[in-house]
Parts: structure tokens; sequence; C-alpha cells
């Protein structure tokens, strides 16, 4: 089974986000970067990637990988993705002067578990398209306890929902804009738009590693705007995608959409097939 799991929040990092977004109005970027912030574990330091020096993703070649079975799954959800550790890439860049192939993703066709659309088809861009719906429920309840019952509805197995990622990010989007309680506040209302998604890789028609980028809002007084790069194993299970949560999966890219870095991530133009 894959050791890989989702990497801590470095705090000192956070931190620093936070002294940046001192002063009235920014209390909401600072919990969005907090939401977003991914860093590297101690023992494995990194130069900041930026437009110029960004290192190429791990490319999955069928070539190399194992035919199909636990093996193969192993490999395509530990491949690392390109690593950004440049705090401003998630909300600014340089926009790309070549145009990346858009990804069509197809639409829901019903309402699933709690209200979570649903009805996409069992492919790929299904599964891209379920973990995007998936994410945009947690971000705009942005609710301990939804989430935690999001996760028990669109999950497999028996992990725990407070150790799932998301849960996190709500969790310290909700400190870091001072919200009180475990669900935001009236009058804080938080948005989240697909602006672009990556098939990673799959292992015939039931298992996917599924990737989205989110564009996020948040408005009390003052908007802010942040770039969060999200994947997820995503299995078939019965008649629609849920999160396989026997296989975590490598960190995905936090960049932001339409920009010269977020195309070396392989992130590809999200367009909806209506």
């Amino acid at each position: 089974m894959s050791t890989t799991s989702p990497q801590a929040w470095g705090r000192g990092k956070l931190l620093a986000i936070l002294a940046a977004a001192l002063g009235a109005g920014l209390a909401l970027l600072a919990g969005l970067g907090l939401f977003i912030w991914q860093v590297l574990a101690d023992d494995a330091p990194q130069t900041p990637a930026t437009q110029d020096t960004a290192p190429s993703p791990v490319v999955l070649d069928e070539a190399t990988l194992a035919q199909e079975g636990p093996a193969r799954r192993e490999q395509i959800a530990d491949a690392q993705m390109l690593t950004v550790d440049d705090p401003r890439a998630y909300r600014e860049g340089q926009v790309a002067t070549t145009v990346a192939e858009p990804l069509v993703v197809p639409s829901p066709t019903r309402t699933g578990p709690v209200d979570v659309p649903t009805g996409f088809p069992q492919t790929p861009k299904g599964a891209v398209a379920q973990l995007a719906a998936i994410d945009v429920a947690v971000i705009q309840a942005m609710s301990v306890p939804a989430t935690h019952e999001i996760h028990r509805s669109w999950s497999t197995g028996d992990a725990d929902p407070a150790r799932w990622v998301m849960t996190g990010n709500v969790t310290d989007f909700l400190t870091a804009a001072g919200q009180s309680g475990q669900t935001k506040e009236a009058g804080l209302v938080v948005t989240a738009i697909p602006a672009a998604g990556q098939v990673k890789g799959s292992d015939g028609s039931d298992w996917v590693v599924a990737c989205v980028l989110l564009e996020l809002h948040a408005r009390l007084v003052e908007e802010a705007r942040v770039a969060y790069g999200h994947c997820e194993a995503m299995t078939w299970a019965g008649d629609r995608w849920v999160i396989d949560t026997s296989r975590p999966v490598s960190p995905a890219p936090s960049t932001w959409p339409g920009t010269d870095l977020a195309a070396q991530a392989g992130w590809r133009p999200w367009v909806d097939n209506h």
C-alpha cells in the first residue's frame, strides 16, 4: 500500500503569511493562504519554484507503469507533481503565451448524497468532475460538521473525516478568518469555481487519480482570491465516483490559472460540456 500522505502545513510559513496579511480587510486572504499553503517535509529542502525555475513534473510513462492492479495504482498515486514553493504562485503569475488544451468536463445529471451534484459518466473526466463537485460543496459550506458528512457520503472505507486534508483546510481557514465555532458566520461568502483540471493517471475503468484547480473567492467586507490544487484517487462504486481513502496521493500544485507555471504543472483550462 502506498505510504504517501498529504503534507502537513508548515506553521512557520503560515505565520509568515499571516504577518504579511495584517491590516484591515486582509484576514480573509490569510485564511485562504492557510487553506492552500503546502510545504515539503523538513528533510527535503527545495529551491522555490518560479516561472523560470520550476522543475518539470514527473511524466507517467505507460512503458514504465505496471500493467494493472495495486502496483500501478501505487505508482500513479505516489508520482510527484510540480513542486511550487513560491508564496505568490497561488494568487498571481505571468500570463502564459501558449494555449493549453482545454479539459472538456461532463455536466452532472442528478443530485447525490448531501446535495452534491453527481451523475457523471464512468470516465476519467467524469472522476475529475465529481471531485470538483465534492470540493465545491466543502468550500462553499466552510463547516467542519458539513465536511465530515460530505467525506462520509463520498468516500470509501472507514477513514476518519478529521484526518482528511479538506477538513484541515476548512479549520485553518475558519481559524485565520477569525470565525467563531466550526462553521463560517453569516455574512461571510466563500465560493469555489473549477478553473482547470487534469487526469494524473488511471487503472482500468474504475480507478482514476483526478486533480482539480479551484479559484477560491471569499467576501466579507473586502474580497480575497487564491487558487487551490487538489488531487484524490477516485473509484467507481455502484453508480458514482467516490474518493478511494485507501490510496493517498501526492499533493497537487496550487498555481494561478492561466499562468506559465500552471501550464508547467499540467493544468488544463476547465470547460463545461453543456
